[in-house]
């Protein structure tokens, strides 16, 4: 399922909760808002699962992720400046919430490719089939690692892009 304005959000802690409940209550104001759902935004100084991304690139070894078929929706953080230039910048009211995500979603072995390239190095990732990956994975206890590297989660930002936002910088030349 792609993310969308019109889907209902389901967030799964309270950072999340809040943020809902604020725009909740922004929308039962008369004054002028916009709320920016970004995804998972990436650049310099990352934390959480993109760093985590990121220290597996660094490694020399080839990795058994190339079979990995799940797309994810990034956000780099250049894009995400820009995405706070466009509200700031709007004509007319807002009034409501925007999903800002880079258009081009990529899967893992996708990223790390684009983090080796950076680096000045070839992919070097082995296409083990993503049923024995996940089946090793629990075997050694990670499975949970397994899910988060093996899921998808896509974010159309179209409502925003129809406000004039371009990105700044392709997602893979920002990884």
């Amino acid at each position: 399922q792609i993310l969308t304005e019109a889907l209902d959000p389901q967030p799964t802690d309270a950072y999340g909760r809040s943020k809902l409940d604020a725009e909740r209550g922004l929308a039962d104001t008369d004054i002028d808002w916009a709320a920016l759902r970004p995804v998972l935004v990436f650049g310099p100084g990352v934390k959480g699962n993109m760093a985590a991304l990121l220290k597996l690139a660094q490694l020399a070894l080839p990795l058994p992720l190339g079979g990995l078929s799940g797309r994810r929706s990034l956000l780099a953080v250049d894009n995400l400046v820009e995405a706070v230039d466009i509200v700031l910048r709007a004509d007319g009211p807002l009034r409501r919430p925007f999903i800002v995500a880079d258009p081009e979603p990529l899967t893992i072995p996708e990223m790390i490719a684009a983090l080796r390239a950076g680096l000045g190095r070839r992919p070097g990732l082995i296409p083990i089939p993503q049923v024995l990956l996940r089946h090793a994975m629990h075997l050694a206890g990670r499975g949970k690692a397994f899910e988060r590297l093996a899921g998808s989660l896509v974010a159309n930002p179209q409502a925003f892009t129809e406000l004039g936002w371009r990105p700044a910088v392709a997602t893979r030349d920002a990884l």
